[in-house]
Formats: C-alpha cells, structure tokens, sequence
C-alpha cells in the first residue's frame, strides 16, 4: 500500500504540473467542436448550476453507453428519494446530447471535471456530494483518493475492464496504485464473473464486490417498451427480403475492415446490406461522402434516405441514441473498437439481449 501511495503522489504531483498545458489542450478541443463551446469551464470544477440544498448523489459517466446505463439506475433513485438532488456529469459532447432527453425532471448535468487536483477540489468543494457512483472502468486517482480524503462513499456500477487495460494495471508499476484506489469503494458491482474475477486480481476487498448482472440489459428493457420508431419500422420492412449484418461502435479506420468484409459477402450473396454505425455522426458522414466519391450508393440516416435502388447495400447510421432499435433490425451484430491494436472493445450486451448473433475483435 505504501508504493501505492508513492505512485498516487507521483500522479498527483504530474497531474498538477501538467495543468497548464491541459488548459490549452481544452482550448484547442473547443475550438474543434469536441467540448462545449459555452460550458467547457466546467471540465475545470467550475459549475454552471445552483446546487439545491440537501442531499445530493453525484452520477458519473464517461460516454453514451455508460450514461444510458445509469439512468434506469438514476429513475429509480429519483422515484424512491424525490426530495434527494441527482447530479449527472458526462464527459463527451455525444452522451449529453441524448442523455439530457433521457433524464427525470430536476435532475442536474454538468460537464466531468477533468482527473486534475484543482479540478477536482473545485467540483467537490461546490456539489459537496454524500455519495458518488462512477459507472463502468473509471479509476481516477485524483478524484477517487480526493472523495476518500472527505469520507465520500464511492461506488462503481456496470464494472467492466477491458483486457488491455486490466493488464494495464497488473503491471508492477500500477498494481499498487489499483489496489489503493479499488480500497476506497464501499461497492464495485462487475458486469459479469469475469469483471469479477479481474477486480478481485486487481486486490479490490472481496467484501465490496457485489454482482447485480449487466445494467445494460435494463436499459433494453426499458427501451424495447417504450416501443419501435415508425422510421426503424419503415426501415425494416425494406430490408425484409435481404440479408442484414450491422457493424456498430465502430472507430475510424475499421470501417475499412468492415466494408472490405462486406465487398466479400456480396460476391456470394449479392442481397447483403451492411448497416454501418460509427461511434461519433460526423465520422458516418465522412464515410458516406468517401463511399459516395469511390461511385457506391449510399443511404445515410441522418436525411431518412431509402433502400430503394438494388444498387444501395449501404446503410450508414450518422445519429445518436438509435443503435438498441437497429439491433433489432439485424440479426448479425459485429461490435467495433476491437479491429485496430490499440482499441480495447465495447460491450456486447446490448446487441445479445436484442438477440443478434455478436462477432467482435480481441479485446
């Protein structure tokens, strides 16, 4: 535990050098378009709401899947403590986006302080939270050894490590610092046996490991209740005399792996149309405008356009917030951020409790 504390302080100290040139790094981001343009102050602690009086639980979320886990998660909270404030904080532009039309009435967003120590001292310092829920594999040093220092309860919902990094922090060097900071968790809820299996490895007290199954699982319930859009219904009635696969959370560069697949299987089945979903719109319409250059025909989502040349076996999904509907739409799921070596994967659970066939890289 002492090396571990040495490799925190090491951390610390880095972090806090390093802020002015994060600063500017911000800057640079919000010039192109990947933070807030008004609210990225809030990256640095700084808030943007009044913070209600009472109690208060803090909700963290790195992107949109992590953040569409927490919020069956945030309605039940909401239901049985309506007079407790619910603070949400994501950290990507795309999970805001939607996540803010998913949340009950009253509960708060901001903007996720960057992992720097005034960052964090700021944010905590404002919100005060009695209890914080990070959802998924973020291990923050600063922030989780800061929320310790205040007697802050920490919980981590949906823990999932992907291989990489689990031997990431097998390694000698951050061993120590994963086990400190596992220590601070009242509970950590992993995904699955596996996840289980890795924190405990990673030294997480046994006593706080708890499994409550994959929460991802809950946000397909609640959606396929909620019922199917007209527009997925109408896309699926044209796809009925084809064969569908669908490539999704895709990153830049596997759309070649996919499309070079996709150009195999309509040798042999001239009838295949692939759906392709990349994780950020602007990269699905620079992948419509190349394919659109190289002469192939593309529909694109965003602008509702049909299947209705036989020519088209392209369907490129530029939106966000959809791909649990058009799971249903494929009986095939081939799950991105596995295709390049310096990719770690994504959950496949969604795509399995909509029932397709799932096919994925090494993670």
């Amino acid at each position: 535990m002492e090396l571990g504390v040495l490799v925190y302080r090491l951390y610390r100290a880095l972090t806090y050098g390093v802020s002015p040139f994060i600063h500017l790094h911000m800057r640079w981001r919000r010039l192109r378009g990947l933070e807030h343009f008004r609210r990225w102050h809030e990256r640095f602690g700084h808030p943007s709401a009044v913070r209600p009086p009472g109690s208060l639980v803090w909700f963290h979320a790195v992107s949109l899947g992590e953040g569409m886990a927490a919020v069956p998660v945030i309605r039940r909270c909401n239901e049985m403590k309506p007079e407790m404030t619910i603070l949400m904080t994501t950290t990507t532009l795309s999970a805001f986006e939607v996540i803010r039309k998913q949340l009950p009435a009253g509960v708060l967003h901001q903007f996720a302080p960057l992992d720097t120590p005034v960052a964090v001292d700021r944010f905590l310092g404002y919100w005060k939270p009695n209890a914080i829920i990070i959802m998924e594999n973020e291990l923050w040093p600063n922030l989780i050894m800061s929320a310790a220092l205040l007697r802050i309860p920490l919980a981590l919902l949906n823990a999932r490590m992907s291989t990489k990094s689990f031997k990431r922090w097998s390694s000698p060097l951050f061993l120590p610092l994963a086990s400190l900071l596992l220590s601070k968790f009242s509970l950590i809820a992993p995904l699955s046996s596996l996840q289980g299996i890795h924190f405990q490895l990673l030294q997480a007290p046994p006593f706080v490991i708890n499994f409550s199954g994959d929460l991802k699982y809950v946000v397909n319930k609640f959606h396929v209740s909620s019922g199917t859009s007209e527009s997925i219904r109408d896309l699926k009635a044209q796809l009925s005399e084809m064969k569908v696969w669908i490539a999704s959370s895709l990153h830049k560069g596997e759309e070649e792996v996919i499309l070079g697949v996709h150009n195999l299987l309509l040798q042999s089945h001239p009838d295949s149309v692939v759906i392709i979903v990349p994780r950020h719109p602007h990269h699905g319409q620079q992948i419509a405008q190349k394919l659109r250059k190289d002469g192939q025909s593309v529909a694109l989502r965003s602008r509702n356009e049909k299947l209705t040349s036989q020519k088209t076996n392209i369907y490129v999904v530029d939106t966000l917030g959809e791909l649990r509907e058009f799971y249903r739409v494929a009986p095939i799921a081939v799950i991105g951020g596995s295709f390049l070596p310096w990719l770690t994967g994504h959950n496949v659970s969604e795509a399995a409790a909509a029932g397709c066939a799932v096919i994925t890289g090494a993670q």
